[in-house]
């Protein structure tokens, strides 16, 4: 309980000064680096549009470091193989179940490495699907049907999953959406802007959810 409080004292201490988000740096040998205009894009947009302040700066935190605590909302992206050592799954797992988030974004190709990390990570729990009702799909933009769909790769809808500690929703899963995509510099996929607004305002729904939950 202690631990809870003191990481929320420090969120709510952070914000006014410009809280910062970070980039998860995994093992493994996937592309944890892929999109790399993505994060500072969206933060611009929060800062913008729905009046968060959050820094500019950019951060790469691994699994089991000691500084992913200073990080509210971690970004986990890529399109290969993951992996969570022991001390990975130990400092991960305590820094979720202390009011950590991790949105883990599918950018194609993660999927089918993830679960097995995730089955170490919560032995004892399951990703669930999160409904078209859940509010993080109406925190400040509405979106009726769930998940937006980004990029088109298998033809599948979009899906988010989630894993809860009560009813708290502490990892967010983002499946056939490709969020990441969309926030990236309009160049670098050519996506219309109506598609980019589509992704960004989703991103900035997971972030101020996090921050008002």
């Amino acid at each position: 309980m202690k631990s809870i409080l003191l990481f929320l004292g420090l969120c709510i201490a952070q914000i006014s000064y410009g809280q910062e988000i970070a980039t998860l740096k995994y093992k493994g040998g996937g592309d944890w680096y892929s999109n790399p205009t993505a994060l500072p894009n969206l933060i611009a947009f929060a800062n913008q549009n729905i009046k968060t302040k959050l820094s500019a700066k950019e951060n790469e935190v691994e699994p089991d470091s000691p500084e992913i605590f200073d990080f509210p909302y971690v970004y986990m992206t890529g399109h290969g193989n993951v992996f969570f050592s022991e001390n990975d799954v130990e400092n991960l797992r305590k820094y979720l179940l202390s009011g950590g988030f991790l949105h883990i974004d599918d950018n194609y190709g993660l999927n089918e490495y993830i679960y097995k990390e995730l089955e170490k990570l919560f032995p004892e729990k399951e990703l669930e699907e999160l409904p078209q009702s859940h509010p993080i799909f109406s925190s400040y933009y509405k979106f009726p049907n769930g998940l937006p769909k980004i990029h088109e790769h298998d033809g599948k809808p979009a899906q988010a999953f989630g894993i809860y500690e009560n009813d708290r929703l502490l990892l967010l899963y983002t499946y056939e959406s490709d969020l990441g995509n969309g926030w990236e510099d309009k160049n670098i996929h050519n996506d219309p802007e109506e598609t980019r607004q589509k992704a960004l305002k989703m991103g900035a729904n997971i972030l101020y959810y996090i921050f008002t939950r």
